[in-house]
């Protein structure tokens, strides 16, 4: 009985230690529960990349529309460095406002935008746009070498009229294809220069839902897209047996009424 007695006590014992584990974890903070932060990227070492930046920002429902409304005027006012606003939408409970900033300014901007919010869903992406200014430089580059030679002959003495007139309309034709490439790359400049950024107010509570339901969302399309690959890829296993045992399930069939007909 005494035996019984204190290997209850000690289950007791047990039991009342988890749970005051579970208190005390219960009680600990939540990694939710930090400032937000989100610093600005660069393309480091020659490195022309051009970052994006998605920031959830959990607020009371209450602090979504002022805060939205300070970020704006934030990024107008230059309060962080040049900045330029891009996308404003604002919806059911929810904000959401892109901008485009230098990197130095991404932190202090998005540290005031979160100010006494919690962190949600953040995702940093580059691209990297090394081809594409490769690129308009090699056109740019050939269509002076051409503006040049067509200077040259534009200043020849012997040149007729006519010619002179079909050379001026190739000349203008040039100017504005530099015009537009020099345009390209001034965008281009600007990506590398300054980062995109997308912050989304959200009301407290709700990263967690919409996640899982973008989970959700994302894992049936990936599972609709590789069902339909395997099914495809087994199909094109089998179509050549397919295809070689029609003629011969037609042979047997008329093989099969000829013998029929025989003996009837």
């Amino acid at each position: 009985m005494r035996q019984q007695d204190g290997q209850r006590a000690a289950l007791f014992r047990i039991v009342g230690f988890i749970l005051a584990c579970l208190a005390l974890s219960a009680c600990s903070p939540s990694d939710h529960s930090s400032s937000a932060s989100l610093a600005g990227e660069q393309g480091r070492g020659g490195a022309m990349l051009a970052y994006e930046h998605e920031l959830q920002l959990l607020l009371p429902q209450s602090e979504i529309a002022p805060r939205l409304q300070a970020t704006r005027e934030a990024c107008e006012t230059a309060r962080f460095g040049a900045c330029n606003v891009l996308r404003i939408e604002q919806g059911a409970g929810r904000a959401d406002i892109t901008l485009r900033i230098a990197p130095a300014g991404v932190e202090p901007l998005v540290a005031m935008a979160a100010e006494g919010g919690e962190l949600g869903q953040r995702i940093t992406s580059a691209e990297d746009l090394a081809d594409a200014v490769d690129d308009t430089r090699r056109r740019q580059e050939r269509l002076k070498a051409q503006q040049q030679r067509l200077d040259e002959l534009a200043t020849r003495k012997d040149i007729s009229v006519t010619d002179l007139i079909t050379l001026s309309k190739e000349q203008a034709g040039i100017e504005n294809d530099l015009q537009a490439l020099a345009q390209i790359a001034a965008g281009h400049q600007r990506r590398l220069d300054t980062n995109r950024v997308t912050l989304s107010f959200l009301p407290t509570g709700a990263s967690s839902r919409s996640s899982h339901l973008s989970q959700a969302f994302s894992n049936l399309l990936d599972n609709l897209a590789e069902g339909a690959a395997d099914a495809l890829e087994k199909t094109s296993y089998a179509l050549p047996f397919l295809i070689l045992a029609f003629p011969l399930f037609m042979l047997w069939v008329w093989l099969w009424r000829k013998f029929v007909r025989r003996r009837t």
